[in-house]
C-alpha cells in the first residue's frame, strides 16, 4: 500500500543519516503535507513524473530534539523540594502544646483514678478468689515439670510409628530429666519450708502482710482466666479504619468523574499518590495527583458521594486543594470523628489578661484541630447565616478578642434586641441593644460618626512623617501613641439587615458603610457586620462585594451562599449549603483570612464566659485609661430607648393568679402582646433582661399541653412585684 511504503521510506531515511538528526532544527513533520503528497503520487504505469524527494519535507522527532540538559538540574529540583518539619506544628505552638500536654495530663489522671477507685472493691477481690486457682495452676505446672510432661507427644507418636529407637532414646532422656529434676525440687523443698515457717513464727506482722499480699497478688494472676482479665478498660478507643490507597482509589472512582472512573476499569488507579497516607492531627491525610483537567473543584463538588466511597460521616471527610501546587494537587483529609460531633470549642484567649488585635483574633479551628484566626487589621468582616446557626457566637468571639486589647475602640451595635452583646457594654464607647427605631437611629448615627473618623483620621495619616508610618497603614506604634487618636477601631453591627432595609435609615445607612469599608481598613477602622438575611435588600452590593474577610455558616441556598462568600464561590465548591441544621451549628467556611476557603468550626462563648471576658477587659482598660464613651458613663449618647416598659409588660401578661410561671411562656404572650418589640423572643431572652431588674430564674412546675408534668426555668410574680415597686419608690405596688 501506498502508506505503507511511504513510513517504510521515512524509516530507512532515518536509519540511514541519523547523524542529521542530531542538528539543531526546529523543522517538524507536518502531516497533513504527508498525507497529500501521498495521495498526489502518480500510480505505478502512469507517465507523470514522481516528485523530487528531495523536496519533500524531511521528519523531526520533536521530543528527541531537546537538549540533554534542559529543564531543572539536580540543585534545582533539590532547591524546590519540599522539606516536611523537623518538629511537628503542634509541638511548635506554644496554645497546641500546652492543650496537648494538658489532655496527657488529663488522660493519665483518669487512668489511676479509675483503676485506684476499683482496686479496694474489685481487683482484691478477685485476686483473693482466684488464688486458690492460682495454687492449683502453680503446683501442676511444677509436677509437669518434674515428670517432663512437655516431652509426652513426642514418645507417643513414636510409640504409634513403632520406631523402637526413637522412643527408647526419648524414653531415657525423659527418665534423666525427671531424676535430676526431682532431685532438685527435693533440694530446693526444706528452704521452701524453711521460709513459709519464717514468714509464719519470725516476722513482724508488716511483713507478714506484705508477703501474703504478694502471695495473692502472684498466685491471683497465675490463677486468671485467660478469657478474663483482672483490670477493666479505663478508656475504650474508638477504632477507625486505616486509610489505604486502595480505600482511596475505590472511593474516587465511585464519585462519577469519568477520568478516574475509566482507568480504574482498565486495571489502574486514575490518581497518583505524590506522598505516603500518614496521619495528621485526628486524621489521615492523602497527597493526591488528580488526572489532568480534573480539579479540586470537581472533588469538592462531589463530596457526599467520596464520603459514602470511604464509608464515613460527612464531616468527617474534607477534600482540600494545596495552594502551593498545581490546580489538580488534591489533599484528601479524612477525620477520625466527625466535626460536628467534637463538641463545645474552648476559645484559645478565654482565660488570657490581655490581647494585640494586630495578632488577629483567635476564631475557631478547622477540621485537622488547627486553630484559626482572623486578621482584623486593614480587614471587614462579614458574617451571615441563617437564624440558629451559630452567627452571634461567632460575633462574640471577635468582639470579646477585641475587647482584651485595651487600645481598641468598640461601637457594638446589636439590632436584635436580645442581649446577646450586654456583657460587653461595660467596655465600649458607643453601645445599642434593640431593634426599634430609636435602636436603629442610633446605629445609622454611628455609620455617619464612623464615616466623618475615617476622614479625620485620613487628614491625621497625611501629616504624619515617613519615618513614623512609611506605608500609610496603623500600626502597633502608631496606636499606641494616645495623641495621635488613631488607634484601632472595631464596630459591630449584629443583625444588620435591620439597618440596611429601613425605610428611613437604610439607604443613607448602606452609603456610609460602603465609604467607610472602602477607605476605614488602612486607617484602622473595621467594620463586623452580621446577617441573617443576605440578600441585595438587606445587604446592599457595594457593602457586600468590599469585604476582604467573610465567614458564612449554613444558607439556604446558592444566592445566599455566594451572596456571603462572593460571587462564583458555590459554583467553585465553596458551599455553606452543604452544612446539616442539626449537629453544624458553629461550622461554617472562613474565606479571606487563609489562601483557600477553610471549614472552620468556632469557639463558644456563653453569657457567664464573656462576662468574665469583659469584667477582664474592663481591670485592663481602667488600669490603662481608655476607657471612654458608654464606658465612663456617658449615657447622653446613648438612644433614648423604647417607650415601652419591660416590667409592665410582663406584669400585664402574668395575671395575679398565677403566682409562678415558665419564661417561655412569658416569651410568648410578650410577643403577642407587642410583635414589634418581642417577636422571636425565647425564655432565655426573658430570663436575660429580667436579670438587670433583680428578678432570679428559678425550677418552676408545671403542666405542658400534651398534660405532662415538669419542671422548667420561670419566675416567681411576687419577685416581678417587688422589682416594680422597688424601681417606683413604693412599696404599695406589691
Amino acid at each position: 500500500m501506498p502508506e505503507e511504503e511511504l513510513f517504510r521510506r521515512l524509516e530507512a531515511e532515518l536509519s540511514a543519516d541519523s547523524s542529521e538528526l542530531l542538528e539543531p532544527t526546529t523543522e517538524v513533520i507536518n502531516l497533513g503535507k504527508a498525507r497529500a503528497a501521498r495521495s498526489a503520487k502518480p500510480e505505478a504505469g502512469t507517465d507523470e513524473p514522481a516528485p523530487n524527494e528531495a523536496d519533500e519535507p524531511r521528519p523531526r522527532l520533536v521530543d528527541q530534539r531537546t537538549p540533554a540538559h534542559a529543564g531543572p538540574g539536580l540543585i534545582d529540583r533539590i532547591k524546590n523540594s519540599k522539606r516536611m518539619d523537623v518538629i511537628p506544628a503542634w509541638a511548635k505552638s506554644a496554645s497546641e502544646f500546652k492543650d496537648a500536654m494538658k489532655w496527657l495530663a488529663g488522660h493519665v489522671w483518669h487512668s489511676i483514678a479509675f483503676h485506684a477507685v476499683r482496686v479496694p472493691f474489685l481487683y482484691v477481690p478477685k485476686l483473693v478468689w482466684r488464688s486458690p486457682r492460682g495454687v492449683a495452676n502453680t503446683l501442676g505446672q511444677i509436677t509437669r515439670w518434674v515428670s517432663d510432661a512437655e516431652s509426652e507427644p513426642l514418645r507417643r507418636a513414636e510409640a504409634r510409628r513403632e520406631d523402637t529407637d526413637r522412643y527408647l532414646k526419648l524414653s531415657r532422656q525423659r527418665d534423666r530429666r525427671a531424676v535430676w529434676r526431682g532431685m532438685l525440687l527435693t533440694f530446693a523443698m526444706p528452704f521452701v519450708a524453711a521460709a513459709a515457717l519464717y514468714l509464719a513464727f519470725g516476722t513482724s506482722f508488716g511483713a507478714q502482710l506484705l508477703a501474703l499480699a504478694l502471695a495473692v497478688l502472684g498466685f491471683g494472676v497465675k490463677g486468671a482466666p485467660a478469657d478474663a482479665p483482672l483490670a477493666t478498660r479505663a478508656v475504650i478507643k474508638t477504632e477507625v479504619q486505616k486509610l489505604t490507597s486502595d480505600i482511596v482509589v475505590k472511593a474516587m472512582a465511585s464519585i462519577g468523574i469519568g477520568q478516574i472512573t475509566s482507568a480504574v476499569a482498565k486495571g489502574g488507579d486514575g490518581i497518583k499518590f505524590v506522598a505516603p497516607i500518614t496521619r495528621e492531627g485526628p486524621g489521615w491525610r492523602a497527597d493526591i495527583d488528580l488526572p489532568l483537567g480534573v480539579t479540586v473543584a470537581d472533588v469538592a463538588d462531589r463530596r457526599a458521594r467520596l464520603a459514602s466511597g470511604l464509608r464515613r460521616p460527612l464531616g468527617c471527610v474534607w477534600p482540600e486543594a494545596d495552594p502551593t501546587e498545581h490546580e489538580g494537587r488534591l489533599i484528601l483529609w479524612v477525620g477520625d470523628r466527625d466535626l460536628s460531633k467534637t463538641g463545645y470549642v474552648k476559645w484559645q484567649l478565654a482565660s488570657a489578661r490581655r490581647h494585640d488585635i494586630f495578632k488577629g483574633a483567635p476564631f475557631g479551628i478547622d477540621p485537622r484541630g488547627r486553630n484559626q484566626v482572623v486578621p482584623l487589621i486593614q480587614h471587614n468582616v462579614l458574617i451571615g447565616s441563617l437564624p440558629g446557626q451559630g452567627k452571634t457566637a461567632s460575633v462574640r468571639v471577635i468582639a470579646s478578642a477585641a475587647a482584651l486589647d485595651a487600645s481598641v475602640e468598640l461601637w457594638l451595635h446589636e439590632n436584635k434586641g436580645t442581649g446577646d452583646l450586654d456583657a460587653l457594654k461595660c467596655v465600649s464607647h458607643r453601645f445599642v441593644s434593640g431593634i426599634d427605631d430609636d435602636s436603629i437611629r442610633y446605629a445609622a448615627d454611628s455609620l455617619r460618626l464612623l464615616r466623618e473618623e475615617v476622614m479625620r483620621r485620613a487628614a491625621a495619616m497625611k501629616k504624619l512623617p515617613r519615618d513614623l508610618c512609611p506605608d500609610k497603614r496603623i500600626t502597633r506604634e502608631i496606636a499606641n501613641k494616645r495623641s495621635l487618636k488613631l488607634w484601632p477601631l472595631l464596630a459591630v453591627f449584629d443583625e444588620c439587615q435591620n439597618l440596611f432595609a429601613h425605610p428611613e435609615y437604610g439607604k443613607q445607612a448602606g452609603e456610609d458603610a460602603e465609604f467607610v469599608i472602602k477607605l476605614g481598613r488602612a486607617l484602622g477602622v473595621i467594620l463586623v457586620l452580621a446577617t441573617q438575611r443576605p440578600d441585595k435588600d438587606s445587604l446592599p452590593t457595594g457593602v457586600s462585594g468590599n469585604v476582604s474577610i467573610r465567614f458564612c455558616l449554613r444558607v439556604a441556598g446558592q444566592v445566599e451562599n455566594d451572596m456571603i462568600l462572593g460571587t462564583s464561590a458555590y459554583k467553585n465548591g465553596t458551599r455553606a449549603t452543604a452544612f446539616r441544621p442539626e449537629g453544624d451549628a458553629g461550622n461554617g467556611y472562613l474565606v479571606g483570612a487563609t489562601a483557600l476557603p477553610t471549614v472552620v468550626r468556632t469557639a463558644y462563648l456563653d453569657d457567664p464566659a464573656t462576662d468574665a471576658i469583659a469584667q477582664r477587659a474592663l481591670a485592663l482598660r481602667k488600669a490603662e485609661h481608655t476607657l471612654s464613651g458608654i464606658a465612663l458613663g456617658e449615657e447622653g449618647e446613648t438612644p433614648a430607648g423604647p417607650s415601652y416598659d419591660l416590667l409592665a409588660d410582663v406584669a400585664a401578661v402574668v395575671p395575679v393568679s398565677e403566682e409562678r410561671v415558665w419564661n417561655e411562656r412569658i416569651a410568648s404572650r410578650l410577643a403577642e402582646l407587642r410583635p414589634e418589640v418581642y417577636g422571636g423572643w425565647k425564655g432565655e431572652n426573658v430570663t436575660s433582661a429580667l436579670k438587670p431588674h433583680g428578678i432570679r430564674t428559678t425550677g418552676v412546675a408545671g403542666m405542658t399541653d400534651d398534660g405532662a408534668r415538669t419542671t422548667r426555668r420561670g419566675i416567681v410574680r411576687a419577685d416581678l412585684t417587688n422589682a416594680i415597686a422597688e424601681r417606683d419608690g413604693t412599696r404599695d405596688a406589691a
